[in-house]
C-alpha cells in the first residue's frame, strides 16, 4: 500500500476574520511567500516535490488542542495528532515549560564516557514504572526509525553473547513500517520503500500481513485466516533453520500499513511459536504505545510478551524528537553483563528531551489519559464510527480500537470486492477531508484516524461528521450511492 504524499487540489474555504486575524498574528511573511521559499529549499519526506511546488504546501502556523491553523486563518481539525504522535494535544505548557528549565540548566550533555544527568535517570525510572514488570531498561535514541536500527544491534549482540552467532536472521511482514532509514526501510515490507533502496541490511526476510480484508481467501473466518498468517511464521523459521532466526518484528497494529488489526488469534500463536523455537520477539510500539488503543502499550490490547519494544511518538507527544527501546530483564541482563555494547548517538538520552518525556508522560499519568481513553472516549469513537458508517455504501470495514481507526473504502463491501485503483480513491477521499479543514490520512484504499488522546466527544462528532462529508462526496463522484 502507498504511504506516498500525492498532489493536491487545495482549495481554501471561507473564514471568520477573527480566525484569519489569529493566524496571520503568528506569521512573518504571506502564504505566497511561504510556499514559494518552501519550493524553493525545501526536500517533503514521502512527497513527489514536483507536483506538491506546482500546488503548494499548506502551512501551519498554529497548534492548541486538537486543532491547527494554517496561514490563511483556516481552523483544521486533526485527525491523525500530527504523525500519531501529539497524544496530550497541542498547547501543553507544561511541556514547553519543561524544556525551558531544562535548556537554561543542562542544555545538553552525552551519556558516553561513564556520564549520566537527572532528567535521563528520571525518565527511565518513570518508564520502568509505566511498562509491563519485564522492561525495567531503556537505551534512547532520535526517532522510531533510529529505534527499530537500535533493536536489530541489540538483537545480535544478544545472541552473541549466548554463544550463538549463527542467530542472524530477522523476520518482518509485507506492508509492515519499521521507519525509513536503511535498516528499518529493510524491516518494512514496502516494496515501493525497497524500489528506492537497493542497498538494503542482509538477513532480513518478510512473511505475509494478517490483512483479512484484503488477502482472505474462501471462506475462512478472521480468526482462521489470523492463524494461518501467523503459521507462516513457523513455516519461514523452519525453511531458515531455527538456530539461524534471530527475531520476529511486527507492529501489534499495523499503522502505516492502513491500521490493520488482526484477529485475536494472531499474536497468541506468534508468541507461541517465537517460545517453541527460542527466538526474540519484538513489539514496535511507534504508533501504539502511549494509550493509543486505550492501554499503556498495544501488545498489552493484544495479550502478548514482547522481548524488546520500540518507543517514540508518543514518548513527547511529538513536542521533540525522542525514541526509546525497552528491553525485557532477560535481554537487558545479557547486555550489562557481557563488556561494551558498541551502539549509540550523539543526542541518546538528550536532557531537554528527556525532560519533555518525564512532563508529558506525567500528564497521560496524572490526567488520567489513557484510562480516559480505554473506558470513554475510545469506546464512544470507536461506536461513533460504526454507528455513522458502518452500512455506507462504499466502506467494507471499520477496524481499531481506543483512539485508532481504519475505514476500508470497497467497490462492494459485502463481498470484500475493492475498488481496481483503490489508491486513486483513498486520494480522492483524502481531498474531501483536505479541503473540508479535515486532517484524516490515506493509505492506498484505506482511510485513517489516530486524533490527539485529549479530544472529547464533540470534538469526536465533529471529527466523525467531516470524514462522512468527505466519504459521501467521493461515493458521489464514483457514481455510487
Amino acid at each position: 500500500m502507498s504511504y506516498r504524499t500525492e498532489e493536491v487540489a487545495y482549495v481554501q474555504p471561507a473564514q471568520p476574520a477573527a480566525s484569519a486575524q489569529a493566524a496571520q498574528a503568528t506569521q512573518q511573511r504571506s502564504t505566497a511567500e511561504y510556499r514559494a521559499l518552501d519550493a524553493a529549499h525545501h526536500i517533503h519526506p514521502f512527497s513527489d516535490m514536483g507536483a506538491l511546488n506546482r500546488t503548494g504546501s499548506r502551512v501551519i502556523v498554529k497548534a492548541q488542542g486538537v486543532y491547527l491553523w494554517d496561514s490563511d486563518g483556516n481552523k483544521v481539525i486533526d485527525g491523525m495528532a500530527g504523525l500519531w504522535c501529539v497524544n496530550v494535544g497541542y498547547g501543553r505548557k507544561e511541556l514547553a515549560d519543561a524544556a525551558y528549565r531544562q535548556m537554561m540548566e543542562l542544555p545538553y550533555y552525552n551519556t558516553f564516557f561513564k556520564t549520566t544527568h537527572p532528567p535521563v535517570i528520571e525518565l527511565s525510572a518513570l518508564l520502568a514504572e509505566l511498562a509491563p514488570e519485564p522492561f525495567n531498561h531503556f537505551f534512547y535514541c532520535n526517532s522510531g526509525s533510529e529505534g527499530n536500527d537500535t533493536v536489530l544491534r541489540i538483537v545480535h549482540h544478544y545472541w552473541a553473547t549466548q554463544g550463538k552467532h549463527a542467530k542472524k536472521f530477522v523476520i518482518s511482514r509485507k506492508n509492515g513500517y519499521h521507519g525509513s532509514t536503511i535498516a528499518g526501510g529493510t524491516l518494512g515490507g514496502m516494496g515501493y520503500m525497497h524500489e528506492q533502496m537497493p542497498s538494503k541490511v542482509e538477513n532480513i526476510v518478510h512473511i505475509d500481513q494478517p490483512y483479512f480484508f484484503g488477502e482472505a481467501q474462501g471462506n475462512l473466518t478472521p480468526e482462521e485466516f489470523a492463524l494461518a498468517r501467523a503459521q507462516q511464521l513457523e513455516a519461514k523459521i523452519l525453511e531458515i533453520g531455527a538456530d539461524n532466526v534471530a527475531a520476529f518484528i511486527g507492529e501489534p497494529f499495523q499503522g502505516a500499513g492502513g491500521v490493520i488489526f488482526p484477529a485475536s488469534t494472531y499474536w497468541p500463536e506468534i508468541q507461541r511459536i517465537c517460545r517453541k523455537y527460542d527466538i526474540l520477539l519484538v513489539a514496535d510500539e511507534v504508533i501504539g504505545g502511549f494509550g493509543r488503543t486505550g492501554e499503556w502499550f498495544a501488545h498489552q490490547y493484544f495479550g502478548f510478551e514482547p522481548d524488546l519494544i520500540t518507543l517514540a511518538k508518543g514518548l513527547t507527544s511529538g513536542y521533540i524528537p525522542m525514541g526509546a527501546v525497552g528491553l525485557h530483564d532477560r535481554v537487558a541482563k545479557a547486555i550489562i553483563e557481557n563488556g561494551d555494547f558498541n551502539h549509540g548517538l550523539t543526542y541518546s538520552g538528550h536532557p531537554v528531551a528527556a525532560a519533555v518525556a518525564v512532563a508529558n508522560l506525567k500528564l497521560l499519568r496524572d490526567e488520567k489519559i489513557v484510562e480516559r481513553v480505554k473506558t470513554d472516549t475510545g469506546p464512544y469513537f470507536q461506536k461513533k464510527l460504526r454507528d455513522t458508517l458502518g452500512n455506507h455504501p462504499i466502506i467494507g470495514e471499520i477496524s481499531g480500537a481506543g483512539l485508532v481507526a481504519g475505514l476500508q473504502l470497497a467497490q462492494d463491501p459485502k463481498t470484500r470486492k475493492r475498488f481496481a485503483n483503490g489508491g486513486d480513491v483513498g486520494t480522492i477521499c483524502r481531498d474531501f477531508c483536505f479541503n473540508g479543514n479535515l486532517i484524516m490520512r490515506a493509505t492506498g484504499d484505506r482511510m485513517l484516524l489516530s486524533p490527539p488522546l485529549v479530544i472529547n466527544k464533540l470534538e469526536i462528532d465533529e471529527i466523525v461528521s467531516k470524514a462522512k462529508k468527505a466519504i459521501d462526496a467521493t461515493a458521489q463522484q464514483l457514481g455510487i450511492s
